[in-house]
């Protein structure tokens, strides 16, 4: 079999340029024609439709911006998959969960935490719970979403631990049902992300271990392979104009916090939190971060959650830059 060569961003500076030509064109002609065209975008928990419509950075696109609101990455991949939505941030682990079970989704561009915060993502126990570390939770119940970076986060903990992979039992529940699963007592701990993660600390929810040295922290924008094919001249310009607007939210935090507050319902200082935890800048899709990625897919992969694996290469699309 011949050897796969990995092609990064960095490597393709030709069809880069290329690519921004087409789509420069193909937006000109949408502008000429006045040609209604529609991206399709999904926003997990209100974030990045927020901290869009925070920053103004829409305000003339030559498109029109559908939202799609998902309360988790699982229930936003899953409507990707589907082609119900054209696009939309996820996690690096719950991007690698549905990728590798065939759906037919691509990376599009990568965002990585900046700097990473302590305790965006942690697994937590009720104030009252006599559990004081990991270890504790040996023969205990953990609530989380199948496939999530919570999920990703408790096999890690379990493996820095050398705690073997059934010393815990997992809960798969939603966001929702796992805060009233976890409020009443039904689980021990909760494996849970902002903004859910930042609520349940004010409720003095306390952290048993935190993502901070377990998980990088990517964030994958993906699109659906038909909306690649469809709408690139779009994605190329929603993802500038996103770089754009993820580069304002350094020196507007409150800002953000105020839309995400109103867009969500959050009380708003839970929208402050989650708008310190939620710094992050793009970085290109290289051979640094291929090799994280092959981390997660191992984790899962050893955790029995993944079989034949698709070539991590493979999951991601260059779409040029404007």
């Amino acid at each position: 079999m011949a050897r796969r060569t990995l092609v990064t961003y960095e490597g393709m500076t030709r069809r880069r340029t290329l690519g921004v030509l087409a789509a420069s064109l193909a937006l000109a002609a949408c502008r000429a024609t006045g040609d209604a065209a529609v991206l399709k975008v999904a926003s997990q928990k209100g974030g990045t439709k927020s901290l869009m419509l925070a920053s103004g950075v829409l305000a003339d696109a030559p498109y029109r911006v559908e939202w799609a609101e998902f309360p988790a990455a699982q229930h936003l991949l899953e409507a990707l998959g589907s082609g119900a939505v054209d696009v939309g941030l996820a996690g690096d682990a719950p991007f690698q969960f549905a990728y590798q079970s065939g759906s037919p989704i691509k990376a599009i561009g990568a965002q990585l935490a900046s700097p990473r915060p302590s305790d965006a993502l942690a697994v937590i126990v009720p104030a009252r719970s006599p559990l004081r570390t990991f270890a504790d939770l040996k023969g205990r119940s953990i609530a989380t979403t199948r496939g999530s970076v919570g999920h990703y986060l408790v096999l890690r903990a379990l493996d820095r631990a050398g705690m073997p992979l059934d010393s815990v039992r997992f809960s798969w529940l939603a966001p929702g049902d796992a805060k009233a699963a976890f409020d009443s007592g039904a689980v021990d701990a909760w494996s849970i992300w902002v903004p859910y993660l930042a609520a349940a600390q004010l409720e003095q929810a306390r952290i048993l271990v935190d993502g901070r040295n377990l998980v990088k922290g990517y964030g994958f924008e993906i699109a659906h392979e038909g909306a690649i094919a469809r709408k690139r001249a779009l994605l190329v310009d929603f993802a500038a104009r996103e770089a754009r607007a993820l580069a304002w939210l350094a020196d507007h935090r409150d800002d953000f916090a105020t839309v995400l507050a109103r867009e969500t319902g959050l009380p708003i200082e839970i929208a402050r939190i989650t708008a310190q935890k939620n710094l992050r800048l793009p970085v290109p899709v290289g051979a640094a971060l291929i090799a994280d990625q092959e981390i997660v897919l191992e984790t899962f992969r050893k955790a029995g959650d993944i079989g034949s694996p698709r070539p991590i290469a493979d999951a991601f699309a260059d779409i040029g830059r404007g």
